[in-house]
């Protein structure tokens, strides 16, 4: 059975990085079973796969080698074995809707997912409330606009030590800076069924555009919006003279269940991205992971938005 070995690597760029990092786990017994590298502005990012099995050394003794040679390069590792206990560290950012949030809460706190919310970031204050009830540090980001502040929340992702970022109904667009650094490692949910209806008001978009079925997505961010590659779908059949509203109750509930699930697939290393699409890796059971459906029953409405 592979045990495949996540490593992040992220700097200024120099020559020989790939080169270096793969040599190291060659010499150390591991196989590369994925990469992905990129240059931007300056700043080098990578992030492998390796299986492990066959590794030569103590868990403890590659990860100290892999942060040694890290700081030798001068770059950030980050390095994730299969078997750790402590789970992926989410960084979950809000702007005022609290289904979503407190979906993916929920789940950490039952078990569902394998992760734990290391810090909640808002764009404005509205859920610190909702952060506390579940004992998660909360960080407010945004001026009194709602404008955020990227410096600061690169600042705050690092400090708790986020290797996952939820965006839970965060209502503002991410930076390509903060995209690039996390990119294959953010997960939105939106609330159509990309391709269809992107950007703002997507409900408003399917009642104006005569939608017979809507629906949400849980998707991979990219640098163009709400075009990364779709993790988990659902959908529901717009009932005749639905309005709006109609549209955000039906919705909202599937919004919650789409981003817990293409969370999971997430966290459990289940996905594998292959020109622009996920899929399911050849060892993984797919009747372990529900991705797409279609909703029969109309869906307990959700909770209004706080004010």
């Amino acid at each position: 059975m592979r045990e495949l070995t996540e490593i992040v690597v992220v700097g200024d760029d120099d020559t020989g990085l790939v080169a270096r990092v793969t040599s190291l786990l060659f010499e150390r017994g591991c196989n590369i079973e994925d990469l992905d590298q990129a240059v931007r502005d300056g700043v080098f990012r990578m992030r492998l796969h390796a299986d492990s099995s066959g590794m030569v050394c103590k868990p403890a003794t590659l990860r100290e080698d892999i942060q040694e040679l890290g700081d030798d390069l001068g770059v950030d590792v980050q390095v994730r074995f299969p078997n750790e206990t402590d789970g992926h560290r989410v960084g979950l950012l809000v702007t005022k809707e609290a289904h979503a949030p407190r979906a993916v809460l929920e789940a950490c706190a039952d078990g569902t997912l394998d992760a734990e919310v290391a810090v909640m970031v808002g764009n404005r204050d509205t859920l610190e409330s909702l952060a506390a009830e579940f004992d998660v540090p909360f960080v407010d980001v945004g001026d009194e606009n709602g404008s955020h502040d990227e410096t600061q929340l690169l600042s705050v992702l690092e400090e708790h030590g986020v290797d996952c970022i939820a965006l839970a109904r965060f209502m503002r667009i991410l930076s390509p800076e903060v995209v690039f650094r996390y990119e294959g490692r953010i997960v939105n949910v939106h609330p159509s069924l990309l391709p269809a209806f992107p950007g703002a008001e997507a409900y408003r978009q399917a009642v104006e555009g005569g939608a017979r079925v809507a629906g949400v997505t849980a998707h991979y961010v990219t640098t163009d919006l709400d075009q990364g590659p779709v993790i988990a779908q659902r959908g529901f059949a717009v009932p005749p003279g639905a309005d709006v509203e109609e549209l955000k109750e039906r919705g909202q509930p599937l919004e919650s269940e789409a981003l817990v699930a293409a969370l999971r697939a997430h966290i459990d290393d289940a996905l594998v991205i292959r020109r622009g699409r996920t899929h399911l890796r050849e060892e993984v059971d797919p009747d372990e992971y529900d991705l797409g459906g279609v909703a029969t029953e109309t869906p307990t409405a959700a909770a209004p938005p706080a004010e």
